[in-house]
Parts: structure tokens; sequence; C-alpha cells
């Protein structure tokens, strides 16, 4: 991107978002998958879950386990032993999210309903 008339590079811009108090359901399949993906990780790990700009619809699901952040600004959200961190930034999206855990033929993975998403792909990784 550049400046009218020139090739130069675009700031970055200040997004306002709101900050809700996240609240999602965790299916059973799901919490255990979560224990069995975590089993090997000290106690400090956590499990973050964002949304990030991308895909066909405009926001990507993105799931990490992690040291716990230093950082302020997450929301955590106990599951069985496990926690689960949501950034405020990514609040109001994931807000009443439902996480499950589906194994099939083709493999297993983890999947997200999101009450919030207006448009999503059909892979269902992408939202909007």
């Amino acid at each position: 991107m550049g400046l009218i008339g020139g090739s130069g590079l675009g700031l970055p811009m200040a997004v306002e978002v709101d900050v809700v108090e996240v609240k999602i359901d965790v299916t059973e399949t799901a919490k255990s998958a979560i224990e069995k993906s975590m089993s090997d990780d000290g106690e400090g790990s956590v499990l973050v879950i964002s949304a990030e700009s991308g895909g066909c619809s405009g926001y990507l699901y993105d799931m990490k386990i992690v040291d716990r952040p230093d950082e302020e600004g997450y929301q955590s959200i106990s599951v069985g032993g496990r926690t689960i961190m949501i950034h405020d930034r990514d609040s109001d999206l994931l807000n009443g999210i439902v996480l499950d855990y589906k194994d099939t033929l083709m493999g297993g993975g983890f999947q997200i309903t999101n009450p919030n998403a207006d448009k999503s792909c059909g892979c269902g990784q992408s939202f909007g």
C-alpha cells in the first residue's frame, strides 16, 4: 500500500474493539482432546484461541499451546485441569463459541461453532 502519489509504506491503523467477558462451551470430547494434547506439557502451558485476519471470509481461527503469556489483556477459562486463554482484542469475535473435537476416518480435529459469524467458508476454518 502506498501513500497518495508515492510508494511509501502505509502506517498501521489503531482499531478500537469492544471487550466482552468471554464465555465459551467446550464439549466433553474437546475437553478430553485438550487434556490429551497437553498431557506432556508443563503446568504453565495454556491453550490460546484467537481470531487472525485472513481466510476467504475475513478471519481464521488459530489455536496453539504456549507458555502462559506474561502480558495483560487475556481472559482465562478453566476447562478441567487446563486453561484456555482468549485475548481481549478477540473477545467480541469469540464470545459464545462452542469448541468440539471430531474424530473421523479422514482424521480428527477441533471444530469451532461461532454464533457471531455472519458468514463462513466450506472448510470451517474461516469466518466473518
